[in-house]
């Protein structure tokens, strides 16, 4: 039987190069079933917390959009004050192994979830557990991201960052979905977490079969100098720098999505469901652009395609904050999210072809702190600035004024990117023509020429 690892060649622009690897088979799989689990997570703590915060009058009598934006913030504060020790320990341990053991801590802390939930639990329990999560995620995307080069060959890896990208849009358009089916005929959102722990389970099994392409370096000791290799490697390859710089601030003012349960509920008059399908709805148009960017690669001008798709973020975003129809909300969504799916391939396959391998995982916890802050902390930005502008708009008009203000921030942002960052705007190709020159090792120097991007 021939090695999985090792197939014939895939013809060149095979939109299934990636499928067709044993290795990258059996994390697709494992992914697919984790991702769905925490989408569903996330879809039921956003909306526990925001019927609970309502009722309870957490954070005050319109402090329900404020507790949302606390999710956030317990979600990336962890991964922003661990990113440095854990890019360290994912460039020093066998990161198949670190995978296992973050998809298992997921796990644990979905099942504390549904037993907090169905015991009713103060609120504040659960946010609790929120940041410990975070405290895995802290670990598991860089992890994730940095083991993907070595399950494939360096000529495909573009493809498979373009399958993972699919893969996690179908996740998160399943996700909210079943998630939202779910409460809507329990009413309540502890089965959600219970599923969502045995989801997780499946990606930490399935990782124990994969067979890395290269092995991982012995552990170094810890080191102030070592850690920071990932920020000196960022600053000197500008490319990468203003590609997560756009994302972060771009993404931070127009985090829309943290308020869906107030556009549910309160605007569109959806229950459980609609909220699913709305927070379904940009991981739609991420699965269509997916599929597109598989069959059609992006192969010249991607800082300029990268620039107008994150101008149509903020554009959609402000139709979105506007709309008072669900079909138009669900199309502006749509649409964003198909728009954001072009900057997130760009940015990843940047972040991992340009990145020696030994500073891999550094370099990818840095980057998780930008997804994160622009994410989760954007989450959180939404939440407060709605909280504040409630007084002068009342509870629903500080929600829209939140996600049209942030449109508008993220139009200005581009603008002033594009205007600071030259780089970006010149930049054509995703990844080079000549294999570029690895940035030494602070730990473990490699000899001139002994070394590549990608281990072989």
């Amino acid at each position: 039987m021939s090695d999985p690892a090792s197939p014939s060649p895939a013809p060149k622009n095979d939109p299934f190069a990636a499928m067709r690897f044993g290795n990258y088979r059996l994390f697709a799989f494992g992914f697919l079933a984790s991702a769905i689990g925490l989408q569903m997570m996330g879809m039921g703590l956003a909306w526990e917390i925001y019927e609970r915060a309502k009722a309870e009058g957490f954070f005050g009598p319109d402090g329900a959009a404020l507790a949302l934006g606390f999710i956030g913030l317990a979600r990336a504060l962890p991964v922003v004050a661990m990113a440095l020790p854990a890019g360290y320990v994912i460039d020093s341990f066998d990161r198949r192994k670190v995978l296992i053991l973050t998809q298992s801590g997921f796990a644990l802390m979905a099942a504390a979830l549904a037993y907090a939930s169905f015991s009713t639990a103060a609120l504040w329990v659960l946010f609790l557990l929120v940041t410990l999560a975070g405290c895995v995620r802290s670990f598991n995307g860089p992890t994730r991201s940095s083991l993907l080069p070595d399950l494939v060959p360096e000529s495909i890896f573009p493809n498979a960052v373009t399958w993972n990208s699919g893969i996690f849009q179908v996740a998160a358009i399943g996700g909210p979905l079943l998630g939202g089916l779910i409460i809507a005929r329990f009413n309540h959102a502890w089965p959600v977490y219970a599923i969502s722990a045995a989801l997780c389970g499946v990606f930490a099994f399935t990782s124990l079969w994969l067979k890395p392409i290269a092995h991982h370096q012995a552990p170094q000791p810890m080191s102030l100098k070592g850690m920071v290799a990932g920020l000196s490697h960022l600053y000197r390859e500008k490319t990468i720098l203003a590609a997560i710089t756009l994302d972060l601030f771009a993404v931070l003012l127009g985090g829309a999505t943290a308020l869906l349960p107030i556009y549910a509920k309160e605007i569109l008059h959806v229950g459980p469901v609609g909220l699913g399908w709305l927070k379904a709805a940009p991981y739609i148009g991420a699965t269509i652009m997916a599929f597109v960017l598989a069959l059609y690669p992006l192969e010249r001008r991607t800082g300029l395609w990268m620039l107008i798709s994150v101008a149509g973020f903020g554009v959609f975003t402000i139709i979105f904050g506007l709309s008072t129809s669900f079909w138009l909300s669900m199309a502006a969504l749509v649409m964003l999210g198909g728009l954001d799916n072009i900057s997130v391939v760009v940015r990843h396959v940047l972040v991992q072809m340009r990145t020696p391998r030994h500073i891999r995982g550094r370099v990818s916890a840095v980057n998780s702190v930008f997804i994160e802050c622009s994410n989760e902390l954007g989450a959180f930005e939404s939440g407060a600035v709605a909280k504040l502008a409630a007084p002068f708009f009342g509870a629903i008009g500080g929600a829209v004024f939140s996600v049209v203000s942030g449109g508008i921030g993220t139009l200005l942002v581009v603008a002033g990117v594009a205007a600071l960052i030259p780089e970006i705007r010149r930049l054509d190709r995703l990844t080079p023509k000549e294999e570029a020159k690895p940035t030494p090792n602070p730990d473990n120097p490699i000899p001139s020429g002994a070394g590549s991007p990608v281990a072989k």
